[in-house]
């Protein structure tokens, strides 16, 4: 009888995976907390939240039994002429921790249809007034998803070049600091009058490896770019529902996005789902008598009572005092590691933004998703219990927000034993 792997091999094709050099997929039977069980009974700390989106652990008990409860009672309705309570509950409370410009909530299945739907609000919010305008700019190694919108406006790379004729321009330009923050704001009035929207990953570029920038520079781009007419969407994917130690990016900014993209921790991890809020002003571009103005777009799963629930119990556990306590604790944890990690001759531009830690691995080579030294760390942290998938040479931690002072701990020492192992050769 074939086992778990084995089976595996017959027959998936995993995501970003080049499946003829990749080593045999683990077989992960359960999770609970921090921790993920393979079919041997060996545990490892989930020290990434399985792709930034598992909030709160594995199998958090409140998820499910709220999503069980709701199976019970609804799974499914179309959401074309038909709405349902968990839909919008989700809706107000979210729409209450926003910026307070942000009215309407549009749902879709994941970070890259939030994100298409965030770029077509925009291009038909010109369209439905009359603008000639065309141009959209983002920054440079954004990443925004991999659907055709999506990578049109993430940077050029080895992963888009097979779609690279297939994809529509874009203008991209430098995230803000403060040593070019002049030439960018000079570059923004130069084409504002040809520019429908700014899209960008507030404090965190998290797949372009980590990259961060300061509040008061984005708040100073923002504020350019709503002087002269341009539209902002601001891609919280990633850094949303406390990752950045706020609840939202856009609580370190003192200015307001027009359009807000959600997805990863909306659900606390337990299902796919996207939210593309926006203000009122783009949401009454498209009310008009005349139906070619409608925003024509949906998913057969658009609002799953399930995936509603799901995220209003994540929603419930994030705003919990206690959860709020982990956010700091991780959050001020890091902040002292890091100082730790700078004193280590192989950890360079080491970088924190509330419970994202990242650092480059300091090995001659320029840091590259492609490294050769990913699958060395990538192994050297496996057998070591903790699942840590670098991004190339980039390495991070992004932990569920129930781990303990002890664990992170654990991490830590590991991830300097791992420095040490590198250093000795």
């Amino acid at each position: 009888m074939l086992n778990l792997q084995q089976r595996d091999t017959a027959v998936i094709w995993h995501p970003y995976t080049q499946m003829k050099t990749a080593g045999k997929s683990i077989p992960i039977t359960r999770g609970k907390g921090v921790y993920l069980y393979d079919e041997d009974g060996r545990k490892y700390i989930d020290a990434v939240s399985s792709w930034w989106v598992t909030l709160h652990g594995h199998a958090h008990p409140y998820i499910a039994q709220r999503v069980s409860e709701q199976l019970h009672t609804l799974e499914q309705v179309i959401f074309a002429g038909f709405t349902h309570e968990p839909a919008v509950k989700l809706a107000e409370n979210l729409l209450a921790l926003l910026p307070g410009n942000q009215k309407k909530a549009f749902y879709s299945d994941n970070g890259s249809t939030a994100v298409e739907v965030a770029l077509k609000m925009c291009i038909q919010y010109a369209f439905n007034s009359g603008s000639r305008k065309k141009k959209i700019m983002a920054f440079r190694n954004a990443y925004h998803g991999d659907t055709f919108g999506a990578m049109s406006v993430s940077g050029r790379s080895t992963w888009t070049e097979p779609f690279g004729e297939m994809l529509f321009e874009v203008v991209f330009i430098d995230p803000p600091n403060p040593g070019n923050m002049k030439d960018i704001l000079s570059q923004i009035e130069s084409m504002a009058n040809d520019t429908i929207c700014l899209i960008y990953e507030p404090l965190v570029q998290g797949a372009a490896g980590m990259l961060m920038h300061n509040p008061e520079e984005l708040s100073q781009l923002m504020k350019c770019c709503r002087m002269h007419g341009i539209l902002l969407i601001q891609d919280e994917v990633f850094t949303g529902f406390g990752r950045t130690g706020k609840l939202f990016a856009a609580d370190y900014l003192t200015e307001k996005p027009d359009i807000m993209c959600f997805s990863k921790g909306l659900t606390g991890g337990t299902m796919p789902m996207g939210i593309t809020s926006c203000s009122e002003d783009i949401f009454n571009a498209f009310l008009s008598e005349d139906q070619h103005r409608t925003l024509f777009h949906g998913h057969s799963f658009t609002a799953n009572p399930l995936a509603c629930t799901a995220a209003l119990a994540s929603m419930e556990l994030l705003l919990l005092e206690e959860t709020q306590r982990q956010i700091r604790m991780i959050t001020e944890k890091h902040a002292r590691f890091a100082e730790v990690l700078k004193s280590h001759p192989l950890a360079e531009e080491v970088r924190q933004t509330g419970t994202v830690l990242a650092w480059n691995l300091a090995s001659g080579q320029a840091a590259s998703y492609f490294s050769n030294d990913r699958q060395k760390i990538y192994e050297a942290f496996l057998v070591r219990g903790i699942i840590m998938r670098p991004l190339g040479n980039i390495m991070y931690l992004v932990p569920p927000y129930c781990i303990t002072e002890d664990k992170l701990e654990f991490l830590y020492r590991n991830i300097l034993e791992v420095l040490d192992l590198f250093q000795g050769g």
